[in-house]
């Protein structure tokens, strides 16, 4: 009774640990959509520069790899419910299975928020750079309507000379109605944007590691009880002694 007793308990917690996944899935996709299309990364994404290459380039990977981390986040979800209710070892198996791929890629995500969400960051603020050098030097159209865009998606308005001086895009646009409470530090308001949403990225990863660590354990356990004929609700296969 008391190994009957770990397995009901167990296939509990992986049953409300399964639901909690697919939830996390769900998280891991809506955070993907919003760096994608979020209108604070693709205002920089449109900026017409050929030195924007590495920001692009950045942006389509975290959209295919927060995609993929989702998918497999939910098919191991399921897979794991439905290998609990049926007591399928192979199930089981496929599930930690899963539960390791997503255990290293979310570890290989969460070191590489922490060590290299600064070159993001550059990359932001280079595009920033570009355009307002462009605009500052050349009086193109295109160019000083993507630096307004930029203003004011990010609600900011050119850049602080250390000097307190300011140039002549500060003095004409600054003073629109739009930046009339916003006249911060445009590459100040960029990194503390992009700080704060690397900040809910790392701790979603570490939450999801927790969660993998947890779920192999636990389908690791029950498929030892499966292969080993311990199940809790395992019909015996009955034969009919011949009187």
């Amino acid at each position: 009774m008391g190994h009957r007793s770990w397995v009901r308990a167990v296939k509990c917690q992986l049953l409300a640990t399964s639901l909690f996944i697919m939830l996390l899935g769900l998280s891991v996709s809506i955070l993907t959509i919003i760096t994608y299309y979020g209108k604070h990364f693709t205002v920089i994404k449109d900026v017409s520069l050929e030195k924007n290459a590495y920001y692009r380039t950045f942006h389509s990977v975290v959209l295919y790899t927060g995609m993929c981390l989702s998918l497999i986040l939910m098919v191991a979800s399921l897979l794991s419910i439905v290998a609990t209710v049926r007591e399928l070892e192979r199930g089981m198996a496929v599930g930690f299975f899963c539960f390791a791929i997503v255990f290293c890629v979310s570890v290989q995500a969460t070191y590489w928020t922490v060590t290299n969400s600064a070159l993001v960051e550059d990359a932001m603020m280079d595009v920033y750079d570009f355009v307002y050098e462009d605009v500052r030097s050349n009086t193109s159209n295109s160019k000083r309507e993507e630096l307004q865009t930029i203003h004011q998606t990010f609600l900011c308005c050119g850049k602080r000379s250390p000097f307190g001086e300011e140039s002549n895009i500060e003095n004409e646009m600054c003073q629109s109605k739009m930046v009339d409470s916003a006249k911060e530090d445009c590459l100040q308001e960029i990194q503390h944007f992009l700080k704060k949403h690397m900040e809910f990225v790392s701790i979603l990863m570490t939450i999801t590691v927790f969660f993998m660590v947890y779920g192999m354990i636990l389908t690791s356990f029950l498929w030892y009880s499966i292969h080993f004929n311990n199940s809790l609700d395992r019909k015996g296969k009955y034969i009919l002694a011949k009187q």
